[in-house]
Order: structure tokens, then sequence, then C-alpha cells
């Protein structure tokens, strides 16, 4: 959950004006680092894809499977890491000012 705050909190600071480049590229490369751990896990999403043949992830909100709950949580940092970097873009391009 602190990650998604994290993220959350950065696209609230763009949407007022503000802009934190470093906070930005910080938490683009750790949560990269996390999700790359996500995908090469035992349980990870390379499991989900070939050892359960990518079997329905969104069946319930109830994650009974651990591979189940490591790809939903990869797809969210994907996500994320795609908001920060799109806002790190934005405001690099526009010196810091919303265009």
């Amino acid at each position: 959950m602190p990650i998604y705050l994290y993220g959350a909190w950065f696209c609230y600071k763009a949407f007022t004006g503000k802009y934190f480049p470093k906070a930005y590229l910080a938490g683009i490369l750790v949560f990269l680092a996390y999700a790359l751990f996500l995908l090469f896990d035992k349980t990870g999403v390379l499991s989900w894809y070939k050892e359960h043949e990518a079997e329905n992830i969104v069946q319930s909100m109830k994650a009974t499977k651990p591979w189940i709950e490591e790809t939903r949580e990869f797809g969210g940092l994907l996500i994320l890491i795609i908001a920060l970097a799109t806002n790190y873009c934005v405001f690099r391009k526009s010196d810091g000012k919303i265009l």
C-alpha cells in the first residue's frame, strides 16, 4: 500500500504544479527493481504464465494462489511506473510547469 501512496502523492503534486525529478526517478527505479523481482520469482509472473497456463487472475478478489497475487502486484507496479514516467517526461519538457 505505501508503494501506491507514494505514486499517488507525486501524481497529486504534479497536478498542483510541483515537480520533484529525483523523487520520480527514485520511485521508478525502486518500483522497476521490485517488478523485475516479481517477474522472476519462483511464484511470480513467469511461473503464472508457464506453469499455470496464464490462469485467469481476475476470477475473484481473493487471491488463493501465490502467483495470482504476485501477477496482480506486477501489473499494478507497471501502471505506477508508467504514471511516474509520464509525469517525469511531461514536466521535464515543460521546465517544471504544467503544459
